[in-house]
């Protein structure tokens, strides 16, 4: 059995760059791990979603995390013991507790801890077939009402293994932030190979795409061997969702972008992504996939001061806007030669999701309103093949009725200061949400904020530029940088940066504040300062 040196996750060993960086000594060009049979607990530990008296505990035993089967080299169910302290020496003891880790969730451990105090921090290990896990840190939120001052959370979005080393993680972490949002395309199924593939950093594992349930383990499974990653997810809870390449590139609903590709064959698929999610998420049993099913919208509040709605842009979503015969992939289309883009029939979320996101608007509570999904809300008019400017199909501007919708019942619903956080395009954007985007003096419903990729490459082609000319209600962007977001929310106003990492390809890469913005207490819109 073969271990994997974290930092550079391959069987085979195969390292492109600085392979110095891991420490450990190699002929040039490879990586040899040293054998070990002993530690199951080569993905790290996680905790996810919490509540005033607990949240979730995750780990998964793989001592040979990327096993051809994607079994991790288990077999035989494993009693796992946990343990939660209020001390970082672990020696407070303020629960514990004993599951039981079995093939069927491939040897996935979720652990809902309860009955702990309110708006605290706490640690917790696992320990396991002779071994111990790493001390991993989680918190509690406060109770529903109850006075917070202060929430520091951090967001990414877009991490391609091949393309660069998650050095951003690891800035993330040294943040030590109260809550870690992952918006999507925490993996990446397809790779680069042959001339696409001359700016990989790194491999994976298996060179074809995954459609399968081994191929998706395998593949969850080298990423979370990656240390900076352990490290965020050891450091702070994770809220997490999903975009498109969880399962596929430009995937709707049941509805693969390849024409050749039935609804049943894609829902298979979509079964065996989510059904992997699940496995290497810190998320309840309740949201436990049942089959192509799976749901992961859901709120969570933070006292009086923050109410987080997560969404899911993917799994309920109409077939992509001008589907032509040939291809269902999102394209940049003009109005012209795409009407149903506006369809008010159309829906991003399903019909279930929305009934239950409006009527969370028109309940109000806390002093913010965050909604962490997957995408940039805004319009944005992109350059479109043979000139001429349209929009983006497999964004909201592709469902642009369902973003009238949720922008409408948000203007009249009690929910205060809302700001939208999203990923998935590779850039930075701050925009203003108006209730009306063709007139630049119409009023402003929220803010939102989109993170660039932590190592994906920027949009080919450069679509987005001039993007801020064309549209006013667009006041920030840059496509040059990769990195992620942090921002404080307090009670007077919440502060963003988009953090900047100097380069994707350096293990040691540095991080610098690139632009910095205030929202203020009921004043929607950002102020850069």
């Amino acid at each position: 059995m073969t271990l994997i040196v974290p930092g550079a996750p391959t069987r085979r060993g195969l390292l492109l760059g600085a392979g110095a960086a891991t420490g450990v000594l190699a002929a040039p060009g490879l990586l040899r791990a040293a054998p070990s049979s002993i530690d199951p607990f080569t993905l790290g530990v996680a905790s996810g979603d919490p509540l005033p008296d607990g949240f979730v505990l995750w780990t998964r035993l793989a001592p040979d995390p990327l096993a051809k089967d994607g079994l991790g080299g288990m077999s035989s169910a494993v009693t796992v013991d946990w343990e939660v302290a209020r001390d970082p020496a672990m020696r407070q003891t303020a629960a514990k507790g004993r599951a039981v880790a079995d093939a069927g969730f491939v040897h996935s451990v979720h652990v809902e801890v309860g009955g702990l105090q309110p708006d605290r921090p706490y640690w917790y290990r696992f320990t396991a077939m002779g071994a111990q896990s790493p001390v991993g840190r989680a918190r509690t939120a406060p109770r529903p009402g109850a006075r917070m001052d202060r929430l520091k959370v951090v967001a990414c979005s877009c991490a391609h293994y091949e393309l660069g080393w998650f050095s951003a993680y690891r800035h993330m972490a040294a943040e030590e932030p109260d809550l870690a949002f992952f918006l999507g395309d925490y993996i990446y199924e397809y790779s680069y190979r042959g001339d696409r593939g001359r700016e990989n950093v790194r491999l994976h594992e298996r060179d074809e795409d995954v459609v399968d349930l081994a191929g998706f383990r395998v593949r969850y499974a080298q990423y979370k061997t990656d240390p900076d990653l352990q490290a965020l997810h050891a450091v702070a809870p994770s809220v997490v969702t999903w975009d498109d390449h969880e399962v596929q590139n430009d995937y709707s609903g049941a509805w693969s972008q390849d024409v050749s590709i039935s609804q049943t064959q894609m829902l298979a698929r979509r079964a065996a992504g989510y059904r992997a999610f699940y496995e290497h998420m810190p998320l309840r049993r309740h949201h436990r996939p049942n089959g192509p099913d799976m749901r992961i919208y859901r709120r969570m509040g933070f006292g009086d001061l923050a109410d987080i709605t997560v969404l899911d842009g993917r799994q309920y979503r109409s077939i992509q806007a001008c589907a032509s015969p040939t291809s269902r992939r999102g394209h940049v289309a003009k109005d012209a030669e795409c009407a149903n883009r506006t369809d008010p029939t159309r829906t991003m979320l399903g019909a279930a999701q929305e009934d239950w996101l409006y009527k969370g608007f028109k309940r109000g509570g806390a002093r913010w309103t965050v909604i962490a999904q997957d995408l940039l809300v805004a319009p944005a008019l992109e350059h479109a093949p043979g000139g001429g400017f349209g929009y983006f199909t497999d964004s909201w501007d592709g469902y642009a009725a369902n973003r009238d919708r949720m922008l409408a019942a948000l203007a009249g619903s009690k929910a205060r200061n809302p700001v939208f956080f999203g990923g998935d395009v590779h850039c930075f954007f701050n925009t203003d949400l108006k209730a009306d985007f063709a007139d630049p003096a119409a009023r402003t419903i929220a803010t939102e904020f989109v993170t660039t990729a932590v190592t994906q490459n920027p949009p080919a082609g450069s679509p987005y530029a001039g993007v801020m000319a064309r549209s006013p209600h667009i006041k920030f962007f840059d496509e040059t940088t990769r990195g992620y977001i942090g921002f404080e929310i307090g009670r007077d106003r919440m502060e963003t940066r988009f953090q900047a990492i100097s380069d994707r390809a350096d293990p040691k890469a540095t991080v610098r504040t690139l632009q910095r913005f205030v929202v203020e207490d009921g004043k929607p819109g950002a102020v850069a300062v």
